[in-house]
């Protein structure tokens, strides 16, 4: 017996061998390559990323810039497991010692007698981290519970109360933002430059340690021209799916709107990156190196003075407004009246020079009050210049005038008769007087609704909507960033809305009503296309595109023409010399030292009328146009009062005389 139970121990021992012996052969013979890359070291690339270009005024005055900062790092890459906790609290209490602060996004506190709870102003943040079940946690646990578990999951139980909150802390951010061997981990941002040299001081004998020196978007003049300038953020899943092919990181920062956005490809730069390999000893070692290579500079056609000067009137002219109506206890002149905005266009090249917004807001705020900025009123975010549709009123009048000169519809001298009423169609559209017969420059000087109402008969939607097109109304102006296209009144729009249109409605059409609306961007481009002849051009706000920190230019915008409207000069004259007689008129331009043709609009709409003004100056060789919208403004001396303070800064600015 004692022999046989020998004998089944010894195959026993003998098939287990043969099975260990077989499972050998296939690892290190017949399945040898599959297990080969066992022996090869782990790779891991660490990006660096590229200095962002800089954005300029087209004097070279600073709206986006890269300030010195610096920052605290931890890189796993060649810090162990067991060490990280004890350098967590030195760390700590070096940033600390130096009046920083560490990045703590944890959602408990401790009180005096050292217990734990959640903080207020964080619930979110910790009905995310009790909800995490790799830590062990669970929604119903108490900020005590949660600390208990966080600790024996972070092994740092044996620290005092504060430094495990540290560690945790820290730690719990860590796990968040997958920070690892390749994403080195941001310990503290925005340090003083005696807490960075501490820190490499102090941390010297701790690899993976160490603090740096880095440049911090800023926006300068942040004020100033919010919605051309736009914003930088942290790229967003969609834009990382489309952009991952071209080098985009899921952490890198991207353009997100205005100049930001639309020349992200110029400015953004290319990242560096370190290769490190990590062998079986656990040790990295450096493989290559790329540098980073700063993003192109931008300087924009945006003169900052002109808007500064720009954003100033607007605000002075919603003052006004809401003055007026309340000396007067008129709320339907001007009590609504909470924003407004203007455009000056270059008539040479229609480079934008100023393209203001009132309320406006400072860009170095968007994030921390955009909750505040997204309800405050007068839709401070709302970029007015380039994206406010309003009726245009009466400035739309020239634009009448011309279609009908050059249709043939009328000559310089048809006279047509106002009795301050007209009515065609089952319509009555009053005048703002009783004119009697009118010529069509004396017509733009009174703003007379009857000539024009029939003026629009005579001509029909679809011929002053063409010519509409052709000055810039209704049709993108071509601007490099987002833009409203407007509304051009007629047949098609109509349509789309789900309305239907009258022959009748053309007349209220020819004086700025019925559906149009445009952005004071187009009223712009249009008053600079009448300044210039019949010529228009491309809208832009880029002048040119450097090299980072040198004068070399990469890029530089060249005049454009988008068309030659179908209007010949002497008809174009005629309309600019009414436009010069009705500048004349007007108190608010009085004794100023140079020539202005100009034309006023009140528009009806809900509430109290919009308060509009184009001009072109200087008349006998017009150097700019602009357009002013004040929104509820209720009278149009408002918009010609703002337009009058931003032209003497535009001629003072460049001691022009007339």
């Amino acid at each position: 017996m004692l022999r046989a139970r020998y004998a089944v121990l010894a195959g026993l021992v003998f098939v287990i061998a043969g099975v260990f012996t077989a499972r050998l052969i296939q690892w290190q013979i017949v399945q040898a390559e599959k297990y080969s890359c066992c022996d090869e070291p782990d790779v891991y690339t660490i990006s660096s990323g590229a200095i962002r270009g800089e954005i300029y005024d087209i004097n070279g005055k600073g709206l986006a810039l890269n300030l010195t900062s610096h920052r605290a790092v931890l890189n796993r890459m060649f810090i162990s497991t067991d060490e990280l906790n004890g350098i967590i609290v030195r760390l700590a209490d070096i940033i600390e010692s130096c009046g920083g602060e560490w990045t703590d996004i944890l959602p408990v506190g401790t009180d005096r007698e050292g217990g734990f709870f959640f903080i207020a102003d964080r619930a979110d943040e910790a009905d995310s981290m009790r909800a995490r079940d790799e830590l062990g946690l669970s929604p119903e646990l108490s900020a005590e519970e949660c600390m208990e578990r966080l600790a024996e999951h972070y092994k740092c139980s044996e620290l005092s109360r504060e430094e495990q909150r540290r560690v945790i802390s820290v730690r719990y951010n860590m796990d968040k933002t997958g920070s690892g061997r390749a994403r080195p981990y941001v310990f503290a941002e925005d340090i003083s430059q005696e807490a960075m040299l501490a820190v490499n001081e102090k941390m010297k004998d701790q690899e993976g340690v160490y603090a740096e020196s880095y440049a911090v978007r800023t926006y300068i003049n942040g004020s100033a021209a919010p919605g051309i300038v736009g914003v930088t953020g942290l790229i967003s899943q969609e834009e990382y799916d489309r952009l991952k092919d071209s080098g985009y990181a899921y952490n890198d920062i991207i353009g997100k709107s205005g100049v930001e956005g639309a020349l992200e490809s110029e400015l953004r730069g290319r990242s560096g990156s370190r290769v490190y390999s990590v062998g079986e000893d656990g040790q990295a070692r450096l493989v290559s190196t790329e540098g980073a290579c700063p993003g192109n500079s931008v300087y924009l056609t945006i003169d900052l003075d002109l808007q500064n000067a720009a954003q100033t009137a607007l605000a002075e002219a919603v003052k006004e407004a809401q003055s007026y109506a309340a000396e007067t206890g008129d709320i339907s002149m001007g009590a609504d009246c909470t924003g407004a905005a203007a455009v000056v266009i270059r008539t040479e090249d229609f480079a934008v020079l100023c393209a203001a917004g009132c309320p406006t807001y400072d860009l170095g705020e968007y994030y921390e009050k955009y909750e505040e900025l997204a309800v405050e009123e007068g839709a401070p975010l709302f970029d007015r210049a380039f994206m406010g549709a309003l009726a245009p009123g009466s400035t739309f009048k020239p634009l009448s005038a011309c279609a009908a000169l050059q249709e043939k519809k009328i000559t310089a001298d048809t006279k047509i008769e106002c009795t301050g009423v007209y009515t065609a169609g089952g319509l009555s559209l009053w005048c703002m007087g009783i004119h009697g017969a009118q010529d069509v420059r004396n017509a733009l000087m009174n703003s007379c609704n009857v000539f024009f109402s029939e003026v629009g008969r005579r001509l029909g939607i679809e011929k002053l909507d063409s010519y509409a097109r052709q000055f810039g109304l209704g049709v993108k102006t071509g601007v490099e960033i987002g833009e409203s296209c407007g509304t051009l009144a007629g047949p098609e729009y109509s349509a789309e809305a789900g309305g239907v249109w009258y022959d009748g409605s053309v007349s209220p059409a020819a004086i700025g009503q019925s559906d149009n609306q445009f952005t004071p961007l187009q009223l712009a481009v249009y008053a600079a296309t009448l300044a210039n002849g019949g010529r228009r051009m491309r809208a832009h706000v880029v002048d040119r595109v450097v090299r980072y920190g040198t004068d070399e230019t990469v890029y530089k915008t060249t005049p454009e023409l988008v068309e030659e409207v179908g209007v010949s000069r002497e008809n174009i004259e005629t309309v600019k010399e009414g436009m010069l007689m009705a500048a004349q008129s007007y108190s608010a331009l009085d004794g100023f030292p140079v020539r202005i043709g100009g034309k006023t609009g009140t528009a009806e709409n809900g509430g109290s009328d919009h308060a509009n003004f184009i001009c072109f100056a200087p008349y006998d060789k017009p150097e700019i146009a602009v357009a002013v919208m004040v929104e509820h403004g209720a009278r149009s001396c408002v918009a010609v009062n703002a337009a009058r303070r931003i032209l003497e800064q535009y001629f003072a600015a460049d001691k022009r005389t007339a």
